[in-house]
Parts: C-alpha cells; sequence; structure tokens
C-alpha cells in the first residue's frame, strides 16, 4: 500500500460489489498466518469492510500483486538460533484519519525467528503522544 495516501472510510466512488471485496479480505487475513509482512496492511483494510470504496478495492489488489511478486516470503524458523528472547514494541499517536484513535503494537522474536505480533487500534482518544505510551 501507498504510505503516502492514507485511506480513509469515505475514500471514493462505493465498490459495485462490496461481498467480492470481502471475500478478498477474508482470503488476505488467512493468508496472514504465514505472512505477517502483509498484516497490518490487510488489518487496516478490513476495517472497511461494511462499506469499502474503489480505492480500498485497489489497494487490495496492490497486496496481491506484491504477494505474486515476493512468494518466497513468510516466516522461517531457524534451528541454529542463539535462543535470546526480544520484544519490540511501537505506538502511532492518532493514526486512524476517522476516528483519531492510536495504533500500539508488538512482535516477539526468539533469536532471529518471530514467533507472535500484534497491532491494534486502543479504545480511547489519546490526548498526547506520552498519554499513548502510558
Amino acid at each position: 500500500m501507498d504510505p503516502l495516501k492514507p485511506l480513509k472510510q469515505e475514500a471514493g466512488a462505493p465498490t459495485s460489489d462490496p461481498s467480492k471485496y470481502r471475500r478478498q479480505i477474508g482470503r488476505l487475513r488467512y493468508l496472514c498466518i504465514t505472512r505477517p509482512d502483509i498484516t497490518f496492511d490487510v488489518h487496516k483494510l478490513s476495517q472497511y469492510v461494511s462499506k469499502p470504496c474503489n480505492e480500498h478495492w485497489e489497494a487490495s489488489e496492490e497486496i496481491l500483486r506484491y504477494l505474486k511478486e515476493t512468494p518466497g516470503h513468510g516466516l522461517f524458523y531457524s534451528n541454529e538460533t542463539d535462543h535470546t528472547l526480544s520484544i519490540f514494541s511501537g505506538a502511532d499517536w492518532a493514526a486512524c484519519p476517522d476516528t483519531r484513535k492510536s495504533m500500539t503494537g508488538y512482535c516477539l522474536f526468539l533469536g532471529s525467528s518471530l514467533i507472535s505480533w500484534k497491532a491494534e487500534k486502543q479504545n480511547t482518544i489519546s490526548r498526547s503522544s506520552a498519554e499513548l505510551e502510558y
């Protein structure tokens, strides 16, 4: 997805067949199990399944093009790792342009292998980046 073009709920004309968009997002969510590199984008697009627009459909098609170009990407668990547990977290204050809610997330590595990750919108609206981090 284009990082310079943020998606919004009202992003152009509605799609002619919303069920087609919903099926495509469902298939992409299933792929997130083995392709964590598309997880953020797919979950971002899944916010718009109730009323998808053509811009949302085009963004989902962009993910499919990326998947076609990168068939060798995915999870890899090395048996020659140092077994150190590393956790990284991050936050994006007021990331959603529709609700102004913040995004938080983390990823957990065992050595160099990704074993768990999560990104979600916070339930409340933070008034500052310091409040978000807390």
